[in-house]
């Protein structure tokens, strides 16, 4: 059960790449929420099937669980943003694409992820504030937007919980 784990992990992450190619469009964007729910459902059924197995795989293992982290938290995150929006704030627009902008953050969000999978991985749990505190102080500026700071830490701790349940999977299966 341990390869399944890793093959499920793979697969949330696979689900996720099209967001980096292309632009998510159409009604209720349905493609980014597809994929965000296919994505945590297939993680979820990876720490199942990771905890259920024995190990054996070797230290190949941590770098497919680098890579998941890497690209796998993109549509949950962005999903989560856009669940969160709410329209009917007196200082909000009436479209969440309107919302503050914090340039770069899907890539911002995959090396976030890729540090934060490879220092827990090297069992340097630290290295997660120090990762944490380089991207506050890289966005504080920008923070005092009306709902940057807000969309900061949504984004943030979505990225953080998907790269850390991505190492934790890898921590199973290996």
């Amino acid at each position: 059960m341990s390869l399944a784990g890793i093959i499920l992990l793979c697969a949330a992450a696979a689900v996720a790449a099209p967001m980096y190619f292309r632009r998510f469009q159409g009604p209720g964007h349905r493609y980014l929420y597809a994929a965000g729910c296919v994505s945590l459902i297939l993680l979820g059924a990876a720490g199942v099937a990771g905890g259920l197995g024995g190990s054996g795989l070797g230290p190949g293992v941590y770098a497919l669980a680098v890579a998941a982290a890497a690209a796998g938290g993109g549509p949950v995150t962005v999903m989560i943003l856009r669940l969160s929006f709410n329209a009917s704030h007196p200082e909000n627009a009436a479209d969440p694409e309107d919302a503050p902008v914090l340039r770069g953050g899907a890539w911002i969000g995959v090396l976030e992820r890729t540090s934060i999978a490879a220092t827990l991985l090297a069992g340097w749990p630290e290295g997660l504030a120090v990762v944490l505190a380089v991207k506050g102080l890289g966005r504080y500026n920008e923070l005092g937007q009306a709902g940057a700071a807000e969309r900061f830490i949504l984004g943030t701790f979505a990225s953080v919980l998907w790269a850390a349940a991505a190492a934790g999977i890898a921590v199973l299966v290996r």
